[in-house]
C-alpha cells in the first residue's frame, strides 16, 4: 500500500536518528532545563551566539547540518533523493518535534512513491491532510478510489501503472486537481471517455492520456470539451493519433488548449486547421504508416563481396534478409 511504502521511505531518511531527531547530541537545546546562563532553552530556541551553551558530548546544530549536507558524509543523502527529503533531515536537525509522531504527516505537501511495486491507495494517505502532489508513477496500481486521496490535491501522477477503469477515481474526485497523469496504462475508450469531463474534473489544466487505447476520436474530443481550463494534452501513443487528421482536428475542437502531445500549438497552426472541426467526416476509420530506414549496422553486405572467379570450386554463400513490422 502506500501507506506501508511512505513509512518504508520515512525509515530510509531516519529523522529520529542522528544527526536527526532528539537524542544525547542535543538534548540540552530541546529539554525544559535551565541554561548554565540562567534562561531557558525550549524547543525552537536559537543556539546562534551561544557557544558555552553546547556542553560536552553534544554537537551544535551547524555540525549536526554540515553531517547532511557533506556528500562524502555517511549520514549524506544519495543524489537523486528530493529536495524535500533534504529539507525534511534539516527540519529533523533544527526543529524536531516537528517531525515527530504524527506531526510529520503535516509537512509533507508532496509525496513521490515510484517504482516501489505498489498496488492500493489506502485510507492511510488520509494522515497527509496538506498532500497537495502525489506521484505513483511506475508501481503496480489498477484501481485507485478517489475517497482515501487528499481534498487538496492538486497533482495525481499515475504513470506507468495498471490502470483500466475510472469509475472508482472519480467517485468523490479531489475537487482542486489541477493535473490527471494517466499515461501508459490500460484504458480503453469508449467506455472511459465519460470520466474525462467537468463533472469531475472542474479545473484540470494538464491531462495526459498517453500510451492507452483510445480508438474513438470523435468520442473523446466531445468529452474533453467540456474542460475549459484544459491547456496542455498529451494523447500521442493511443491509436486514435494515427488518424492523418487528429492533430488538426484536436487543435480546432479545442481552442483554448496551448499544448498538445508536447508541442505548442502556435497561431499559425489555428489558422492552418481553422474549420477542421466542423468536418468530422474527414476522420476516417483509418491509419496512415510511414516507415523509413534510415541505416542499418552489423550485417554483411553481399555487394560488398568480390565476384569468384569463373570456374571457381570455391562455396558460394548467400545472404538473405527479412524485416518485420507488428502493429
Amino acid at each position: 500500500s502506500v501507506s506501508a511504502a511512505f513509512q518504508k521511505h520515512l525509515r530510509h531518511l531516519g529523522l529520529q536518528d542522528f544527526p536527526c531527531g532528539l537524542g544525547s547530541w542535543n538534548k540540552s537545546r530541546f529539554n525544559a532545563c535551565t541554561s548554565p546562563r540562567g534562561g531557558r532553552l525550549g524547543l525552537g530556541a536559537d543556539p546562534a551566539g551561544q557557544e558555552e551553551a553546547v556542553p560536552l558530548g553534544e554537537e551544535s546544530p551547524e555540525a549536526l547540518m554540515e553531517l547532511l549536507s557533506d556528500r562524502h558524509s555517511p549520514w549524506a543523502l544519495p543524489p537523486d533523493c528530493s529536495p524535500q527529503d533534504q529539507h525534511l533531515r534539516e527540519m529533523a536537525v533544527l526543529t524536531p518535534e516537528l517531525v515527530r509522531g504524527s506531526n510529520v504527516f503535516q509537512v509533507f505537501r508532496s509525496l513521490r512513491i515510484i517504482g516501489k511495486g505498489v498496488e492500493e491507495v489506502d485510507e492511510g494517505l488520509l494522515q497527509l491532510q496538506q498532500l497537495e502532489e502525489l506521484i505513483l508513477s511506475a508501481n503496480q496500481i489498477s484501481r485507485i478510489t478517489s475517497a482515501n486521496l487528499p481534498r487538496v490535491l492538486k497533482v495525481l501522477e499515475l504513470c506507468c501503472n495498471a490502470v483500466a477503469d475510472l469509475q472508482d477515481l472519480c467517485a468523490q474526485p479531489p475537487p482542486e486537481l489541477q493535473h490527471l497523469g494517466l499515461g501508459h496504462n490500460r484504458l480503453c475508450g469508449p467506455s472511459q471517455d465519460k470520466y474525462l469531463t467537468a463533472d469531475f474534473w472542474p479545473n484540470l489544466v494538464s491531462l495526459d492520456l498517453s500510451f492507452n487505447n483510445f480508438t474513438d476520436l470523435l468520442g473523446l474530443v466531445s468529452q474533453l470539451s467540456s474542460l475549459q481550463k484544459l491547456r496542455v494534452l498529451v494523447l500521442q501513443g493511443n491509436p486514435l493519433a494515427l488518424i492523418p487528421t487528429y492533430r488538426g482536428f484536436l487543435v480546432d475542437s479545442l481552442p483554448k488548449l496551448s499544448i498538445l502531445d508536447d508541442i505548442h500549438i502556435g497561431p499559425d497552426e489555428r489558422h492552418q486547421f481553422h474549420g477542421l472541426a466542423r468536418q468530422p467526416e474527414l476522420i476516417r476509420s483509418e491509419a496512415r504508416v510511414v516507415v523509413s530506414i534510415g541505416e542499418i549496422k552489423g550485417v554483411p553486405d553481399p555487394s560488398a563481396h568480390q565476384q569468384l572467379e569463373v570456374g571457381s570450386e570455391a562455396p558460394v554463400i548467400t545472404y538473405s534478409y527479412c524485416v518485420t513490422y507488428e502493429f
